[in-house]
């Protein structure tokens, strides 16, 4: 069966169609089962399948658009990151004791999708405890880049980009802490959105076996990803919006709309390295490319500003926090290691890898000092953007590099033109967005000499995701977007 002319839609492009009745919800649940079944043995991005019960919806869907009905995904095919609860279906975060666990019911996210009218087809594939750039684990396997086999798709929502770009349905659902939205994003040439912190209620996006109760998950969101900015817009509507269950909500109000509709209004400041984290010629040649485009589109451009947060300085600061909140669920003896490895740390040592370290072992006094750091960084890009719309930076140093699954990330490394970095020294772009919890959308800008993807996120003002989200759509239509990979573009 040879590509139909709807695999590489957008959900925008389908549900238009559905709506005249060009296609029905069914032929395009189809059309996405026909894709998985013929190229996934190769990729490996849908790692549970849910066929059956998709194609019920999408014969609900085509009922429900008979009747007149419209609903902001009716219709639409789409997957879902396998660490995202759904009721009958096996949720291990690539956990092996936990691979018969089946949730009861689904996240408060899947149900907002099921109401709207999505189709899910099935889940996708994940790095072990959602902790790796990479997608692999002893119960699934290994989930490998669209555009060239033998290299990661990213993490840790590795197998939605993967799925997105290989045209498994229009839209997935991801989430980020460390980049697990945006790096994957990055590697697949798609796009996805890290709401502002809080935006998306995670219930359900739970570690197994936990019940899914709120909780502030600091740092950590969920989010949409796509093969175009719109579609982002779209799926964030649906998923947006106070929990409930949950204390505290009253004051999300509706996002304010973007700050401009015209690519010529806006006042970007556009970062394409940092001593802390290089980037190597390739993706610094492609933010080149796109800083000189927007200056001829008319965008007002900055290469650097005394505004700018120190990059240093806040990725140590990521570091301690990020490390503190994940290590809450570090075994004894691990925890035992990091604490015998701090004591030995000298004070001047002001690595990415000591901050790590030192992470793993803060007090919970050091913990609220550093919270109130990361209030004075707050502060500091609120000023920021005063002078700006967006921040378009990098989200990784390479192109996707070849697979690497040697189990001690600290020891792995990173080449970037011909020098090694600390290969988790790479989590300092994702946090320019992620410790003040600021919405970031991933957009792919053009393909490496090697064919591979090149991307940048754009990272917006706290709680004006709309911002960055229409900046992407601008540049998509003025500049173009998705490119299918060559080996599955049939």
């Amino acid at each position: 069966m040879a590509k139909s002319q709807w695999s590489f839609k957008t959900a925008v492009e389908m549900s238009a169609a559905l709506a005249a009745k060009k296609i029905s919800a069914v032929e395009l649940a189809q059309d996405a089962i026909g894709r998985i079944e013929r190229h996934d043995g190769k990729i490996n991005a849908i790692c549970v399948r849910d066929f059956d019960r998709g194609l019920a919806a999408a014969r609900a869907a085509d009922a429900s658009l008979a009747r007149g009905e419209t609903k902001p995904l009716l219709g639409i095919p789409l997957t879902v990151k396998e660490s995202y609860n759904i009721a009958g279906l096996p949720t291990t975060w690539g956990f092996v004791p936990q691979k018969d666990f089946k949730p009861a019911e689904d996240a408060l996210s899947i149900s907002r999708v099921k109401a709207a009218g999505g189709v899910i087809l099935g889940k996708t594939n994940v790095p072990l405890g959602l902790g790796d750039w990479q997608s692999y684990n002893d119960i699934y396997g290994t989930t490998n880049n669209p555009f060239d086999l033998g290299r990661t798709p990213g993490g840790s929502s590795g197998g939605s980009s993967a799925a997105l770009a290989a045209g498994y349905g229009p839209l997935s659902l991801g989430s980020d802490i460390g980049g697990s939205l945006r790096v994957p994003a990055f590697h697949c040439g798609v796009y996805a959105h890290k709401p502002t912190f809080a935006l998306v209620p995670s219930r359900g996006h739970t570690p197994p076996p936990f019940p899914p109760l709120p909780l502030d998950r600091d740092l950590a969101v969920i989010g949409p990803m796509a093969r175009s900015a719109l579609d982002l817009a779209l799926l964030l509507d649906v998923i947006a919006g106070p929990d409930p269950l949950e204390a505290g909500t009253a004051y999300r109000l509706a996002l304010p709309p973007p700050r401009y509709d015209a690519l010529k209004s806006f006042r970007v400041l556009l970062v394409d390295t940092d001593p802390v984290m290089p980037t190597n010629a390739v993706v610094r040649a492609a933010i080149d490319k796109l800083a000189g485009n927007l200056g001829k589109a008319g965008v007002k451009v900055e290469r650097d500003s005394p505004l700018l947060p120190d990059f240093a300085a806040s990725s140590r600061l990521y570091m301690r926090m990020l490390m503190s909140f994940l290590a809450a669920s570090f075994p004894p003896e691990r925890f035992a290691a990091a604490q015998a490895g701090a004591a030995k740390l000298e004070p001047d040592d002001m690595s990415l890898a000591a901050e790590r370290l030192r992470g793993i072992v803060l007090s919970h006094r050091d913990w609220v000092l550093a919270d109130g750091g990361r209030a004075r960084l707050r502060a500091q890009w609120r000023e920021l953007f005063k002078n700006f719309d967006a921040v378009i930076c990098p989200v990784m140093p390479t192109p996707a590099y070849p697979h690497n699954h040697s189990p001690e990330q600290e020891t792995r490394r990173i080449n970037i033109d011909g020098k090694d970095h600390v290969y988790p020294d790479q989590l300092s772009w994702p946090g320019i967005a992620t410790l003040p919890g600021l919405p970031a959308t991933a957009i792919p800008i053009g393909l490496s000499p090697d064919s591979l993807p090149v991307g940048v996120q754009i990272v917006g003002p706290w709680l004006e995701d709309r911002t960055p989200l229409k900046l992407a759509e601008l540049i998509e239509r003025e500049f173009g977007g998705f490119v299918p990979p060559p080996m599955f573009d049939d």
